[in-house]
Formats: structure tokens, sequence, C-alpha cells
């Protein structure tokens, strides 16, 4: 993501600071609404581009210039969700929202490789997990924004409704049913060194080729989704079934040259990711449940790799002030 660049005319901008350092917060907020990195990116961008088309005395009649950024970029996530719809079901096989790797793995574990602004950086917290993610993605826009706005970045229903054009009652009925969503959609997950120790477990039976091994691992009902985007070969449907999803998977490391699987955090959670050739293709994200495997997503689309891959100007850091954890009931 660029830095936006002060008024063309030379003249010194005084909010420069007081809105650039509300950029990490509009960076949390927009991949959490759009589940992109990219998108998160051109509509905070968008944002800031629209501050700068207001005169001196607009942007310096605005009390809060972060209420302002913050209610601006909503909005534009708001007519975005709407539009992703419609190219969504024109996405070539399934879509499934942009891993994000931690820190120290950004750009295949280059941390420090590329010159980066320290506000651009995306907080790994409950909000950000696969799962969490794929849920969002079945709301309705306006659901997602009033629930992520409210429930996770606790803004009252008042500033809420005033970015989704709805009263705050109404807003209040729409976050509490995309609350419903998650409670009926997610079952709790285990401690993250108890999920970690499972897929190392199935990374090595992975290896091993040892269907037997990777069956015990995965739910009888385990489901597996890819995403290619027309880009790169995935499942053509839905693989279900842990017998299936076993012979699948060893039947794949043993059709594919120098293929080596290794452990990363994948949107904070443990995962995996396949390298061919010393080039990340794919990155694993699991959802957890009494021990057992229940779902995984393989993202192959190389577009949604570029974190992994390339260097990039977005990072993820646990600490960002402004983002604050989920309730716990959203696991």
């Amino acid at each position: 993501m660029t830095t936006p660049s002060e008024p063309g005319d030379g003249r010194s901008d005084p909010n420069l600071s007081a809105i650039m350092s509300e950029r990490r917060q509009l960076i949390n907020l927009a991949y959490r609404l759009l589940g992109s990195l990219a998108e998160a990116e051109d509509a905070v961008q968008e944002t800031y581009a629209r501050w700068y088309t207001l005169s001196p005395q607009q942007q310096q009649a605005i009390e809060s210039p972060g209420a302002w950024l913050t209610k601006v970029a909503g909005r534009i996530c708001l007519n975005l969700l709407g539009s992703a719809r419609a190219r969504r079901e024109k996405y070539v096989g399934d879509w499934i929202p942009e891993p994000l790797p931690q820190l120290a793995e950004w750009s295949g574990g280059q941390a420090g490789g590329t010159t980066t602004d320290p506000a651009d950086h995306v907080t790994l917290d409950e909000s950000i997990n696969m799962a969490f993610l794929v849920v969002l993605e079945s709301m309705t826009p306006a659901e997602r924004v009033a629930f992520i706005l409210h429930d996770v970045f606790r803004y009252p229903f008042t500033e809420v409704a005033d970015i989704v054009g709805r009263t705050p009652a109404a807003c209040r009925q729409l976050a509490s049913s995309a609350r419903r969503r998650i409670r009926t959609s997610q079952t709790p997950a285990p401690p993250t060194a108890r999920q970690a120790a499972i897929v190392r477990n199935f990374q090595q039976a992975w290896e091993a080729k040892d269907i037997d091994a990777l069956i015990g691992l995965l739910d009888p009902d385990v489901t597996a989704t890819g995403d290619g985007g027309g880009l790169a070969t995935t499942a053509r449907r839905l693989v279900e079934g842990a017998e299936q999803l076993a012979r699948g998977l060893v039947d794949l490391v043993g059709r594919l040259a120098n293929l080596t699987i290794l452990e990363r955090t994948v949107n904070g959670q443990p995962g995996l990711v396949a390298q061919q050739d010393g080039v990340i293709v794919t990155v694993y994200a699991f959802d957890i449940a009494d021990d057992r495997i229940t779902h995984i997503w393989a993202v192959r689309n190389p577009e949604k790799l570029r974190p992994w891959t390339v260097g990039h100007s977005t990072r993820t850091d646990p600490d960002a002030r402004h983002s604050k954890q989920p309730h716990r009931d959203n696991r």
C-alpha cells in the first residue's frame, strides 16, 4: 500500500500525522470486512483519496479525522461487499478468504526484507482465523459490517448506524443475527498448542503417506475446499470423508516432485504450506474440533499468496493498538 501523499500544491497538512496514525485501524477493519488483503488496501487507499478531495477548510472542520476515516472506509467496504457477491458468483471454483502469515513468516520468512510503514499491520486475533472469516462470508453485507464494527472493534451502535445507514436498533438486530450464525456454525477450538500438535501429526502422517494415521486425525465427516481461482489446479468439487481425503492427499504428495510440507501460522492458527522447488504454492488452514480436523482450506490462487511469496507492504502485528479481541462466544 502506498503512503497517502500531501496535497499537490506543496501545502503542509496539519492533520497528516493524525490521519496517518489511523491507517493500521483502517487496514485491520477493511481486511476483516472484505476477507481480501488486496481489496482492503484498495479500500483504505480510496478512503485517503477522499480525504484529500476535501478542501483545507473542510478538513479542519472535521472534529475527529479518525472517526471520519473509519466512517468512509466502512461505507466503502459495505459497497464493495455488495459488488463482491456478484464477482464471486463468477469466480472460478470456490472462493476462500486470503490467508495471512505472521510477521516472522512474511514473504517466505524474510520479515525484514521489505521497507514498510509500521502502521501497515494486520492484527492476528480470534476475529481473523480462517473458520471465522468463512462464516463472515455467509452473512449479508450489512450483518457483516454491523457485527465487525460492534463486536470486534467495539463501536457503539449509534456510530455503526451512521456507517451502515440504518437505525441503531436495526444494527443491533443485524449484529445479533450475525452472532447466531457464528454460534451455530462453530464449535469450541482446542488450545493453540493442542491444535499445533494435531497439525504436526497430520503433516508427519502425510509425508509418510500413512493413510491410516491420516484417517485417525480426520473427523469422519471432514471436508476440504480448494481455491485456485482458475489460476492453479484444485479438486473440482468439495472433498468429503476421512478416507477419501486421506487417499487424495497421499496421491497428491506421491505425484508432485520436490514437494515439501512445512508448519506455518495461518491467520493466527497452526497451519501448513506446501513448497515446490522452494516456492510456496499452497497454504493450508484447518478447523479442529474434539481433537479431529473437521475442515481443511487449501488456497492455491497465486494472487492470494503474495504475502507468502513476494515482498509486500502490509505486515501482521500481534500488538496493534486499535483492534480488540471479540467476545469469547464468537469462536
